[in-house]
């Protein structure tokens, strides 16, 4: 089974244990139509590879780290694409949840997601419940203020904001607390692995901030042009689409770099160089730079 088969199913499962024939039926709806279909799951991905790489001793803890991951991440694209934010009306090639749902269910539904996930981690950490509070700890730096993803989005408030610390709290926190939170389910250090998903959050930001430029909805899976039209930060206007791409190259080949020698570094570079591509495809660029670092990246793993 595939690793996104592999989530999908963990994921159903956490989503069928949170469900009643007594509760409402739109909400149960509405938190389907956020989780399902994916993208490419590449948060939880990384926590379950990390926990590989160290041994991942407790296989039902690190999966529920994993899903808790993607349950905030998902439930933090139903709040970006609030009418008070992005007003968006596609999110992964389908119909935000709020054009679906309506508003209120829109927001109910990221709050329910966010407290699934605390109570997925919860329920699996029988086996090795002294890891529960530091994995807790983690993912809650990760998600909240003042340097996760909510303090990012509330960047986008602020009438200034310095890109890089932008970049880090809006993408990079939920991909370190990947990466640590991964670490920690498997008992291993936190800190060894925070780097991986703080350079690879970073470059994905970017890779966002270049593709709202260059892509169209339809091969995005949702609106472009946002960052100019809601003027937020962006990397591709900062320092223009070749600095931009130059700066993702670099961020990834620091990601690549950052992983210490372990029985799963193979398969963690690989990853790191498949998203890379599969973000920034070549083909979008012309034959030179862009090509020997990717091929530099493929080397590597």
């Amino acid at each position: 089974m595939s690793p996104i088969k592999h989530l999908d199913r963990a994921l159903e499962q956490a989503l069928k244990s949170h469900e009643s024939m007594k509760g409402p039926p739109s909400l149960s709806k509405a938190i389907r139509h956020a989780v399902f279909p994916g993208g490419a799951r590449i948060r939880p991905q990384l926590t379950l590879a990390v926990a590989q790489a160290c041994g991942n001793d407790d296989p039902q803890l690190s999966m529920a780290s994993a899903i808790s991951i993607e349950m905030i991440h998902c439930a933090s694209l139903v709040h970006d694409d609030l009418p008070c934010f992005d007003n968006a009306d596609m999110r992964r090639g389908q119909t935000s949840v709020h054009k679906e749902y309506g508003e209120r269910l829109a927001v109910l539904t990221g709050d329910a997601l966010i407290v699934m996930a605390y109570e997925t981690v919860a329920a699996a950490s029988r086996r090795s419940s002294h890891r529960l509070a530091p994995i807790i700890k983690t993912i809650s730096q990760g998600v909240g203020a003042p340097f996760g993803i909510i303090a990012g989005q509330s960047w986008e408030c602020e009438t200034q904001a310095n890109l890089s610390d932008y970049q880090r709290a809006k993408t990079g926190a939920l991909f370190a607390a990947a990466t640590s939170s991964g670490a920690q389910a498997a008992g291993a250090d936190a800190e060894t692995w925070r780097g991986l998903g703080e350079w690879l959050g970073e470059a994905y930001q970017i890779a966002d901030d270049i593709r709202d430029v260059l892509g169209d909805a339809q091969f995005l899976g949702k609106p472009a042009g946002q960052d100019q039209e809601h003027h937020r930060p962006s990397s591709a206007k900062e320092l223009g689409l070749n600095g931009a791409v130059e700066h993702f190259d670099l961020l990834v080949g620091k990601a690549v770099a950052s992983i210490p020698s372990c029985i799963g570094d193979k398969a963690l570079k690989k990853l790191v160089a498949f998203e890379a591509e599969r973000l920034l495809p070549s083909s979008w660029f012309e034959r030179g730079e862009r090509h020997i670092a990717i091929e530099t990246l493929r080397q590597a793993a």
